[in-house]
């Protein structure tokens, strides 16, 4: 894996976790990124990255000399839910990594160090959402998330922290 370094996002980050939601969205290979301001019309994905940070929210960006990638987590009501929603007591992750960068370890490493923020928070569980083609489904697996339902042609995730 190439040398990342992972620091904690802030809100100056916003701006880069909003690139990277449009990454995370637009996965495909090849694919080119919607720009941001498309996001901001789309209000079931923009709450992932609306007001930046919130007091609960927490992200982490990987950096190669520049910003390679960001995960981050923010929390979601059962009445305006995330596409991986769980429930209101665990947190829904965000991952986006720019293409070019993937296939190094580096969502890994940002997989990894949400993990153990949530651990030492005392987090129930992360939950997310995924296409059942995109790629990424394997390492969630590999990091023991575990499919408990699906939306809209996604497939939901959780990986349980309190076992």
């Amino acid at each position: 894996m190439t040398d990342v370094q992972l620091r904690a996002a802030t809100a100056s980050d916003a701006e880069f976790l909003a690139e990277m939601l449009a990454v995370a969205i637009d996965w495909r290979p090849g694919a080119t990124s919607r720009p941001v301001t498309d996001l901001m019309d789309m209000p079931d994905i923009w709450h992932y990255i609306d007001a930046w940070p919130q007091q609960s929210d927490f992200g982490l960006v990987a950096e190669i000399e520049q910003p390679v990638g960001a995960a981050w987590w923010r929390y979601f009501t059962a009445a305006q839910p995330g596409y991986g929603f769980i429930d209101e007591a665990v947190p829904e992750i965000s991952i986006g990594v720019i293409n070019g960068y993937r296939g190094q370890g580096i969502g890994r490493k940002l997989l990894l160090g949400l993990i153990t923020e949530g651990r030492t928070r005392g987090i129930p569980g992360l939950g997310l959402s995924v296409e059942p083609e995109n790629p990424a489904l394997r390492l969630y697996k590999r990091l023991g998330f575990e499919v408990v339902g699906g939306t809209g042609g996604s497939i939901t995730l959780l990986l349980r922290l309190d076992e």
